[in-house]
């Protein structure tokens, strides 16, 4: 499979096909993928809510300036980040980097004990800024992973947050929305399948030093 011509083919579908629906498998593929994702310190900020019931996603569209694709998708990937990221949180991660690893507390506490004090330092508005961009490091890779498998999708920011979060229950779970990725295959009479891809050239966008 050529990469570059699986990004050629992929698109963000304006119309999602309502009737075809992803295979089990391929829907495990795109959680294993947003699963092992990079994120800053290992620490995976995030969690994915995958919405599948046809009913709560037309209440979403309304949510979602109108985008049918909401309603039309196979499913809605949300992306949440974590509302608290502290000491409790980080000493988890490092407990789960030892059972992981059989890594001593001796090499893990001096890291440990500085990403502890780093997180008491910042401000909220810090923290949830910099747990989002691992949201958008996580949806890249996965519409990476959509070209692979060619699944369609359509990244959005176009959506009323506190919306979803009060429809998904996201507060009593501690998460906040930040990114929302419809997926599913692409209706034969969405004309945006068919437009050239605009794109700057390479030479305008990229800098070899």
């Amino acid at each position: 499979m050529n990469i570059i011509e699986q990004l050629q083919w992929r698109y963000a579908t304006k119309k999602f096909d309502d009737e075809k629906m992803l295979p089990q498998e391929k829907l495990n593929t795109l959680i294993e993928a947003f699963n092992l994702t990079a994120t800053s310190y290992g620490l995976q900020p995030l969690k994915l809510v995958v919405v599948k019931d046809k009913k709560l996603q037309k209440e979403l569209t309304k949510h979602s300036w109108n985008q049918q694709q909401v309603a039309d998708a196979s499913h809605v990937l949300v992306f949440c980040i974590e509302n608290t990221i502290g000491e409790e949180y980080i000493s988890k991660h490092f407990d789960n980097v030892q059972t992981i690893r059989n890594t001593s507390e001796e090499i893990l506490n001096p890291f440990k004990k500085q990403l502890i004090d780093s997180f008491k330092n910042k401000p909220n508005e810090e923290i949830s800024s910099w747990a989002t961009k691992q949201a958008y490091l996580a949806m890249g890779n996965l519409l990476t992973v959509c070209a692979i498998e060619e699944i369609d999708a359509c990244p959005m920011e176009g959506f009323i947050p506190e919306k979803y979060n009060e429809i998904l229950n996201l507060t009593e779970l501690g998460l906040s929305s930040v990114l929302v990725l419809p997926v599913g295959y692409r209706a034969k009479d969405d004309m945006f399948s068919d437009f050239k891809k605009v794109r700057r050239s390479i030479k305008d966008t990229v800098i070899t030093i």
